[in-house]
């Protein structure tokens, strides 16, 4: 049916408004050229560390920063586990010039300087590695992905700038994993604008049955549905997520849950984490499978590697079987 010359227009002229009222998705960064060549802010954000005193700077996207100080050093490093104090501020050509309370601050790519509550204080920009990152996989290991290719995961593919990367959104072709220890290393993309779970969100799959959360919560309180959560069940001790764009590991002791001759569970499964060489979870019991997970029954399962809308990357995969 052909429609009238004035409907066309008026349906093409509201398409249009439909569109143009289409909210934008936030800019992701896939790698540290591509964040440095949007503006200053990469690097701007990150931590920083003096005399006993840390801070971590999250970006927040439209030149806006929030500072995380930490009394004692950074999270996993010194930060004694008292109140954190925290600002906000524009950026101002390169620099950033905080103000709350008794505090000021003014940041640099390199350094955090100011006065607050303890009084003046200079910090500089650190930049933290997982003491596991690269660990070779020991003799008897199961290797899922060590870049050569990608076949150990069902519609495993490589990340699409062709850096031999693991892209999230597959699990293991093998589904029978019981009890082991998993390294995972992994990789959060730079996304200022990006808010809760749509920041760089992901997750790692025990037995497809409970995940250990992925997401850039850099410099955020450490809940149970950010990074290194038991997802919707128990919390990190403490938030080791390091800034964007900067290599991060999951070591994983696992042990799955017992069941007796008739299949009644009698034992739930007991997970243990390192994340970024600290242990955020020591002998932790897990009663039930987190959000998305398969129901439990004496029956193994896959390594999952959630895709969740976002970016986020994998490499140096492998586990021992215990």
């Amino acid at each position: 049916m052909k429609l009238p010359l004035a409907l066309t227009a008026l349906l093409t002229t509201a398409s249009l408004g439909f569109a143009a009222d289409a909210k934008p998705k936030p800019a992701t960064y896939l790698t540290v050229e591509a964040a440095r060549a949007a503006g200053p802010d990469f690097d701007l954000q990150g931590e920083f560390a003096g005399d006993k005193l840390g801070a971590q700077v999250i970006a927040l996207g439209n030149d806006t920063f929030r500072v995380v100080f930490h009394n004692g050093g950074l999270p996993g490093a010194g930060w004694d586990k008292s109140p954190k104090f925290e600002m906000e501020a524009k950026r101002d050509a390169e620099k950033v010039a905080f103000e709350k309370e008794a505090w000021k601050a003014t940041l640099t790519k390199d350094s955090l300087s100011g006065e607050g509550g303890r009084g003046k204080f200079a910090l500089k920009k650190t930049q933290r590695q997982s003491p596991s990152l690269g660990a070779k996989a020991p003799a008897g290991a199961v290797v899922l992905f060590d870049g050569s290719n990608c076949d150990a995961f069902a519609g495993g593919h490589f990340d699409e700038l062709g850096r031999k990367l693991l892209a999230s959104g597959s699990k293991t072709k093998q589904a029978d994993f019981q009890n082991y220890t998993l390294h995972v290393e992994f990789l959060l993309p730079f996304k200022p604008l990006g808010r809760g779970q749509d920041r760089a969100n992901s997750g790692v799959y025990m037995q497809d049955r409970y995940e250990v959360q992925v997401l850039d919560s850099f410099g955020l309180a450490g809940r149970n549905n950010e990074c290194g959560g038991i997802y919707s069940k128990t919390e990190p001790s403490v938030n080791m997520c390091l800034p964007p764009l900067v290599w991060q590991t999951y070591d994983i002791d696992f042990t799955a849950a017992k069941f007796d001759g008739e299949g009644r569970k009698t034992k739930n499964a007991v997970i243990t984490v390192k994340h970024n060489g600290v242990t955020i979870h020591d002998k932790v019991e897990i009663a039930g499978p987190t959000g998305g997970g398969k129901k439990e029954d004496t029956t193994g399962g896959a390594i999952q590697l959630q895709g969740h809308g976002n970016p986020v990357y994998y490499r140096n995969v492998w586990l021992v079987k215990k």
